[in-house]
């Protein structure tokens, strides 16, 4: 049985990078489809620390743009290959989750809130123009000499693919659940054995990673960008939505989520924005009413399993 919800998941995960793979050759807008895997990553990175341990952080943000401006930083003076500004992004976002690993000592509202502070002032310090010199300040990076859209491309669906195994992985190895018990009843994890602080931590270490390399694959993609753009607090919002939309702790909820809800800010957002505005409202107001679990939870509450 186990064997068979490994396969399962891995089939789902392997679907969906070879389609993100292959409609890039039969779709113009890449800009809209490296958008889609950006999503797709950011959910599931959210998803491994929401989904199995509870602690929804808000500034989930502070992880991409500290990517993004970890791999700007190594170009522009060091002048490096775009493959080690994406090791310096996964370094930026580790470093920034290990100064902040004390606020795991919260919960709930608090956790949330401290982190979107935390967030906010690591892009005050970016974007402080007495440090122009060095991060450009407000005024934005230019990374035109390693602008190669489908090498970049190609580094995001290997983000997405990394960040889907690591799902894959929790929901099915004894560390996954011990994660979630966790974070169901961390008192009763604890007296059973399970090391609390641990899962925790390495929870938060790889949720930030994924957002710390997706966030540097995004600045080597776009090439151009500005503090307000790396840190962008409707990033933090667009991933918990399409997190929440799909369902937590499973593979395929947040790839609904996204696939949903930014295939309709893509048809109805940009050509009719105040249509998308009541729709996207209507649709997020439904969800908390009458399916606080995700769309998921139509099934699971049928006693089926959903991967």
């Amino acid at each position: 049985m186990r064997k068979r919800r490994i396969i399962l998941d891995a089939s789902i995960a392997a679907v969906v990078v070879l389609i993100m793979g292959a409609v890039r050759g039969v779709y113009s807008n890449e800009l809209m489809l490296f958008n889609f895997i950006v999503f797709l990553a950011l959910a599931q990175g959210l998803n491994i620390i929401y989904g199995f341990t509870g602690y929804l952080p808000f500034g989930y943000v502070g992880f991409y743009g500290a990517g993004a401006y970890g791999f700007a930083l190594v170009v522009m003076h060091l002048h490096a290959p775009a493959l080690l500004g994406m090791a310096a992004a996964a370094a930026a976002a580790l470093v920034l989750a290990v100064i902040l690993l004390p606020l795991l000592r919260l919960s709930g509202a608090y956790f949330a809130i401290a982190s979107m502070a935390a967030a906010q002032a690591v892009y005050e310090v970016v974007a402080n123009p007495d440090l122009e010199d060095i991060t450009k300040g407000p005024y934005g990076v230019s990374l035109s000499d390693v602008f190669a859209p489908a090498a970049s491309y190609y580094t995001a669906l290997a983000i997405l693919a990394f960040a889907l195994v690591l799902v894959v992985w929790l929901r099915n190895s004894r560390f996954g659940m011990s994660l979630q018990a966790i974070r169901d009843d961390p008192v009763s994890a604890a007296m059973a054995g399970v090391s609390v602080v641990h899962g925790r931590t390495v929870a938060w270490l790889l949720s930030a990673l994924i957002a710390g390399l997706i966030g540097g694959v995004f600045a080597w993609h776009i090439s151009v960008f500005y503090p307000d753009t790396a840190f962008d607090l409707s990033v933090s919002i667009f991933s918990t939505v399409f997190l929440l939309f799909g369902g937590a702790t499973t593979l395929s909820g947040p790839l609904l989520g996204v696939f949903i809800l930014y295939g309709i800010y893509n048809v109805i957002g940009i050509a009719v924005p105040q249509y998308f505005q009541f729709t996207y409202g209507a649709l997020i107001v439904l969800l908390v009413l009458f399916l606080p679990n995700g769309l998921v939870s139509l099934l699971t509450s049928r006693g089926i399993r959903v991967p």
